[in-house]
């Protein structure tokens, strides 16, 4: 069952990767706004995949940093990763 938390985060699947300028396929180094402090639905997101992986939750990252640790610990978790 998706919650709304995985959908928040899933969106990208429905959209076309090959898009250009398409901040789903852009590494969160280059993003523009990537040193901005992390959005409420990341911080709500990355509290979850935390608890779930029963590894420290760092409230202080930038929105880069939120977006590769979300994508860490859905790989630990298995939580919101599309299935094959």
């Amino acid at each position: 069952m998706i919650n709304k938390e995985d959908e928040l985060f899933n969106e990208q699947e429905d959209q076309n990767p090959d898009s250009k300028g398409s901040n789903t396929v852009k590494d969160p180094d280059e993003w523009t706004t990537g040193d901005e402090p992390m959005t409420g639905a990341q911080h709500s997101y990355l509290k979850t995949l935390s608890d779930e992986a029963k590894e420290e939750f760092d409230e202080t990252l930038s929105k880069a940093e939120a977006s590769k640790r979300i994508d860490e610990l859905q790989h630990k978790t298995g939580r919101g990763l599309a299935e094959n």
